[in-house]
């Protein structure tokens, strides 16, 4: 998926909020974006936020639905990171300048790895649509690998007393995805049916955010953010919600419109790329014209660590 703004922000951090009385928890709350199309659709992007960059290597998260609407992204650029793309509802249809074409269904993955550079588009007809759109971040050792596509239909699962988790990325509970990971990290889809204590790895950040239904101590909109140090989260009630966590990454990005570098240069170097290069090949297949790109801002980008 493409953050479509036309005037895009640069996510300025510097040093980390200080702890309110929950030690250290934090409530991300989303501000509300459209996403284009016929009918356009809103997302609320809780990530990057105006506290917090990044969760683990999570760097992106929008939120859409449920609602009936067209989803229609025109062909556009990644570079530096993965999209990680979920559904609870609808179904979507990706395509890429490798050749890929794959639908994807609630409870299936469709995981792009953009490395170097590539380009998507994603669309579906008019129907009731729920889900949440992702970016990892590759750390500095993987930001330049060979652009690749994943779909994964069928993903493990972990259970305990009062909750089911799909493991979409990273490991859960002991529980490891298929899907290729950089850095270590979690992904799921959790349902929680009565009282439940999720099992945290104590060296990660989470977040979590309440996709439906009523599950405490969560509250529909914001994404939850824990610090390192749990091993575990208390829930209770009947819904789903999204878990994200990883090791805190350590380097500072530059993510601006659909790119992720690591200073203003390359970000210049990579949008001149998408208007007049070959670099991120073509999408073969979509009834329309490729995004263009915002235009720089007037200031040089810095580059950022994780929080503000």
């Amino acid at each position: 998926m493409s953050n479509l703004e036309r005037d895009p922000r640069e996510i300025r951090c510097g040093e980390a909020a200080a702890p309110g009385r929950d030690a250290g928890i934090e409530l991300l709350e989303g501000r509300e974006v459209p996403l284009g199309g016929p009918r356009a659709m809103r997302v609320s992007r809780t990530l990057p936020n105006a506290r917090r960059r990044m969760i683990g290597a999570w760097c992106f998260v929008d939120a859409y639905g449920p609602q009936v609407a067209t989803m229609r992204v025109p062909p556009h650029p990644h570079t530096g990171l993965q999209t990680v793309s979920w559904l609870l509802a609808g179904e979507v249809l990706h395509r890429d300048s490798l050749g890929s074409l794959q639908r994807i269904r609630p409870g299936q993955l469709n995981l792009m790895t953009a490395g170097r550079g590539i380009s998507h588009s994603e669309e579906s007809r008019e129907e009731e649509l729920h889900g949440v759109q992702l970016w990892v971040a590759l750390p500095a050792g993987h930001r330049d690998v060979e652009p690749a596509f994943e779909h994964h239909p069928a993903l493990p699962v972990c259970a305990g007393p009062g909750f089911r988790a799909v493991v979409a990325m990273g490991s859960f509970g002991g529980v490891r995805s298929p899907a290729t990971a950089y850095t270590p990290l979690v992904g799921a889809e959790v349902t929680v049916d009565g009282a439940a204590e999720l099992p945290l790895d104590p060296a990660f950040e989470h977040g979590a955010l309440l996709l439906d239904g009523e599950v405490e101590p969560l509250t529909a909109g914001p994404l939850r953010y824990l610090p390192p140090g749990r091993t575990g989260l208390s829930v209770r009630g009947h819904g789903r919600l999204l878990l994200i966590g990883g090791e805190p990454f350590a380097e500072e990005i530059v993510m601006w419109w659909n790119f992720v570098g690591r200073d203003h240069d390359e970000i210049v170097a990579f949008r001149k790329e998408w208007m007049g290069g070959e670099a991120f090949g073509t999408v073969e297949g979509f009834d329309g014209a490729p995004l263009p790109a915002p235009v720089m801002p007037g200031t040089r980008l810095r580059p950022r660590g994780r929080t503000r």
